[in-house]
């Protein structure tokens, strides 16, 4: 299992001290979470890898889907060993991230913070859930408390009850949390949402608000060769 494909902002040239990482949701692509990427990481590189598994209608996933909410441990191993392979071969082995990932690229983005959080700088779950198993730092993660955030949608119905219980538990003990719920909103992510993501990351970058700052016009993304 390995990365083949994924695009990037056109001013990331790999010596950037810290990096975004868009984590698209299942069936999805590389191209899914780019416009989220020009709306918030204005001065902040990106890059979006499209996801190991290739699905039969073109989309692509992280790990395949057995029980909703509650995917099988090794097949997210898999998947989480296969994007640090790809980071550290295309980011470097010290880069700095951000992950930022929505649905099942919400679950990738916690992956990156619970099993090497000392190269994640702030998380972002959107519409996103925690899996069950146990991971390698969360002894550590529970001490430290790293910044998250978490958004979802209240009409979500496809996150399951019981993913969101596990996730909505598991936060508040192993992070600085910040929680939104989004009356009305389903399975998507909404422009309230978008202003509370940059917020959050304003705080973390120490960023003036963009109300305050002139937004500098992003060039289009550019694809990223497979290393």
């Amino acid at each position: 299992m390995s990365i083949q494909h994924a695009v990037a902002s056109a001013d990331w040239t790999g010596s950037a001290p810290i990096v975004a990482v868009l984590l698209h949701g299942f069936g999805s692509n590389e191209n899914d979470l780019t416009s989220i990427g020009r709306a918030l990481l204005n001065e902040v590189p990106w890059v979006s890898p499209r996801g190991p598994l290739e699905l039969a209608h073109g989309g692509a996933a992280w790990f395949p889907i057995t029980t909703p909410g509650n995917p099988d441990a090794l097949s997210v191993a898999e998947a989480t060993g296969a994007l640090w392979a790809w980071i550290d071969d295309t980011l470097g082995p010290t880069a700095r991230l951000l992950p930022i990932g929505f649905s099942q690229g919400g679950l990738m983005a916690t992956q990156l913070l619970r099993t090497q959080p000392h190269r994640v700088a702030a998380t972002v779950i959107l519409g996103g859930f925690v899996q069950a198993a146990a991971q390698p730092a969360d002894e550590l993660l529970s001490a430290q408390r790293p910044s998250v955030f978490w958004g979802r949608g209240e009409n979500d119905r496809v996150i399951t009850a019981a993913a969101v219980q596990r996730t909505g538990d598991w936060l508040p003990g192993h992070s600085t949390l910040t929680a939104r719920t989004y009356p009305r909103l389903a399975h998507s992510i909404s422009p309230a949402e978008l202003a509370d993501v940059r917020t959050f990351l304003d705080q973390q970058l120490g960023r003036t608000p963009l109300s305050r700052r002139q937004a500098s016009p992003r060039a289009p993304s550019r694809s990223v060769t497979a290393p």
